[in-house]
């Protein structure tokens, strides 16, 4: 065999080592169909979810991680939560998803029962005092209307609307979401305001805050500060386990 012969020789056998080396690099990055992540709009289950920035059905595990229920957030509170949002999100009332409002009203009103989450982030905002209606009761909110001058609470789903100097200073207007159960809200005048009467020391002296005429108070150092984080189109959720208002709320029976 001659020097050309075995140039041409070693030529092909470079081309071709050089070519199966390249098939196999190839094959590597190719990844098996069943393999393949779900997009960000479908759960585990095939179906789809709610689109936005969070979906916070996905997100089995924030209870959980949060440790929500050792801070005393119910489970129950927090999963009727999240029904009624991604409900309220899916019918285009919710403008900022990010945030989610939780006031566990059958909670004492000595405990911090007020939770501000932010879904996106997967953070507590605020964990604090909350004030309920002066004829709802004195430790509990055991009982709700939705007629004007009642100074009770009504409980239920609320969409933040727009912030407003008025009586009690810098305000947060709120709209009732459930039809004869707090719809009355803006007309009554239900808002978020500050009040003195909601702190630790009250609530330690005697067992339980002071009460409002149905708003939602909170304590003078953070009121600006939650105002302005759920001002504007988030969701608030008054809870309690009352089961004259889990039979009524149209929101609960149909969100799925």
């Amino acid at each position: 065999m001659n020097k050309s012969m075995i140039r041409k020789f070693y030529l092909l056998f470079s081309s071709v080592f050089i070519f199966i080396i390249h098939l196999l690099f190839v094959f590597a990055r190719v990844k098996p169909a069943g393999n393949t992540p779900r997009t960000a709009t479908e759960n585990t289950a095939g179906k789809k979810t709610v689109t936005g920035s969070v979906t916070p059905l996905n997100q089995p595990n924030i209870y959980d991680s949060l440790k929500l229920e050792k801070l005393g957030l119910s489970r129950q509170a927090f999963n009727y939560a999240l029904k009624g949002f991604n409900y309220l999100v899916a019918k285009g009332k919710i403008i900022n998803n990010n945030i989610i409002s939780i006031a566990d009203l059958s909670e004492s009103s000595s405990k911090k029962r007020l939770f501000i989450i932010d879904l996106k982030n997967y953070k507590i905002l605020f964990n604090t005092y909350v004030a309920h209606g002066k004829n709802s009761g004195n430790e509990y909110a055991k009982s709700f209307s939705n007629a004007p001058e009642s100074l009770a609470s009504s409980p239920g789903f609320y969409i933040t609307k727009e912030t407003y100097f008025g009586s009690k200073g810098f305000s947060l207007r709120l709209e009732g979401e459930e039809q004869g159960i707090n719809d009355n809200a803006l007309s009554r005048g239900i808002v978020m305001h500050a009040a003195a009467y909601v702190n630790e020391g009250l609530a330690k002296a005697r067992g339980y805050i002071g009460r409002s005429w149905g708003c939602p108070a909170v304590a003078p150092e953070l009121h600006q500060a939650i105002i302005n984080k759920i001002k504007n189109g988030t969701c608030l959720f008054l809870y309690t386990s009352d089961k004259n208002y889990i039979s009524r709320s149209g929101i609960l029976k149909e969100a799925v």
